[in-house]
């Protein structure tokens, strides 16, 4: 479909599906049930910390694409859509208190502060129509499953009291769709891009593919290799270092649905970011 048709096809999408997600019909992962929407990862901080994280994402853009950033205090986010409500519109939350989950709720209304600020980041829940697409089958979307993801070993470059290991989320391929979906994903660069490794899990600190930190385990059949993209809950493990007095962010896999359609990133084209926030 041309650009305008995918936008108009993206956007049905994703009112739809927000619409019943704000209404509480829906409060499901969201891999596959928006697949021409752009998906993203959420971080609520105060805005006293906003430049530290930004300055985090940005040093680290393979885990941490930005894809848009919310003025102190305010839940929109137009860029992304014009109906989005940051404290509503998220299928789960995870609030965190001085870096520690303290519980998952579907709406922070009451939670909501005069200075947060939300970061949207870019996730590969984007990329998944696109490798559907040229025939590359996701077993976590035929099973009805989020995708597994696991902690590596690979250390994130550090930003104020930013830092940790990063989070990698896995699809298992034959060789040769690895190497496909490789170039794919290339192409989405504000949606993680291409995979971080393929193979050998422990080379990244994985020692048990079926004992997922995030998401769900899903077999790996005969013939098949891991494939590990870097993923958009990494800036979860740099907020237990952190330990800021609040942190609000999305559960793994029950992400942002925006009103762009995946193939906007795919093209080189997307939200633009402004700079670092800054509190009134």
């Amino acid at each position: 479909m041309d650009s305008i048709e995918a936008q108009v096809t993206a956007r049905k999408e994703a009112v739809a599906l927000r619409a019943k997600i704000r209404s509480g019909s829906f409060a499901d992962q969201t891999a596959g049930a928006a697949p021409n929407c752009v998906q993203g990862n959420l971080v609520i901080l105060p805005a006293a910390l906003a430049n530290d994280f930004h300055r985090f994402c940005e040093a680290n853009p393979k885990p941490c694409p930005l894809l848009a950033v919310s003025r102190p205090g305010n839940p929109a986010l137009p860029s992304l859509a014009e109906d989005f409500d940051l404290r509503t519109d998220v299928p789960l939350y995870r609030v965190y208190r001085h870096g520690e989950l303290a519980r998952e709720v579907t709406d922070i209304s009451d939670l909501w502060q005069d200075d947060f600020v939300g970061f949207v980041l870019g996730c590969s829940y984007s990329f998944e129509e696109a490798l559907l697409q040229d025939g590359i089958p996701l077993r976590h979307i035929e099973l009805g499953m989020g995708v597994p993801m696991f902690v590596s070993n690979i250390e994130t470059v550090h930003a104020g009291p930013f830092g940790g290991p990063t989070v990698v989320s896995m699809r298992p391929m034959t060789p040769e769709n690895a190497r496909r979906a490789a170039q794919v994903t290339a192409r989405f660069e504000r949606a993680h891009g291409e995979p971080l490794h393929i193979g050998d899990a422990e080379k990244i600190g994985v020692s048990d593919l079926m004992a997922t930190d995030f998401g769900e385990a899903i077999p790996i059949a005969e013939g098949e290799i891991p494939v590990f993209w870097a993923c958009g809950v990494t800036p979860q493990m740099a907020i237990k270092r952190a330990r800021p007095e609040i942190c609000i962010t999305h559960a793994p896999g029950f992400m942002v649905i925006s009103d762009i359609a995946a193939s906007e990133l795919a093209a080189g084209r997307g939200p633009e970011i402004s700079s670092a926030p800054r509190s009134n």
